[in-house]
């Protein structure tokens, strides 16, 4: 059997508040809900199980997705019209603007938990989206 990831624990102030910003941006479902999580299933079968912590054990993490240029835009626009910071660049020294590395399009924006998200449409190296 080949090893892939199942599913990782996205720790937030609000479980529920941090699922539905990110299934609204990406047109995606809340997949199922059971004790402390909230849940929502990738396409590749992969589920970010959303799940209230206190605030001293919220640590930031970075979550990137790979998304298909539709998706991006899509996302993209909801980004824009709601005024959500967003950058070309991790470090946050481009505001306001998207990246076109590897030949695709790339964003970086804070959830509300203030965990990094990235959406990228070419993976880092290049390779083609699927």
């Amino acid at each position: 059997m080949s090893v892939e990831l199942n599913h990782t624990i996205v720790h937030a102030r609000d479980n529920r508040e941090s699922a539905e910003f990110f299934t609204d941006l990406l047109g995606l479902e809340i997949t199922g809900e059971w004790g402390p999580f909230v849940a929502v299933a990738l396409s590749n079968g992969v589920t970010l199980d959303f799940a209230t912590v206190p605030a001293e054990h919220l640590t930031p993490q970075h979550y990137a997705f790979l998304v298909s240029e539709a998706e991006f835009d899509a996302a993209y626009e909801k980004i824009t019209a709601r005024g959500i910071e967003h950058w070309a660049d991790p470090h946050q020294k481009r505001p306001g603007e998207i990246n076109r590395n590897d030949g695709g399009k790339g964003v970086y924006f804070l959830d509300p938990s203030q965990h990094a998200m990235e959406l990228i449409t070419v993976p880092y190296g290049g390779r083609p989206n699927p």
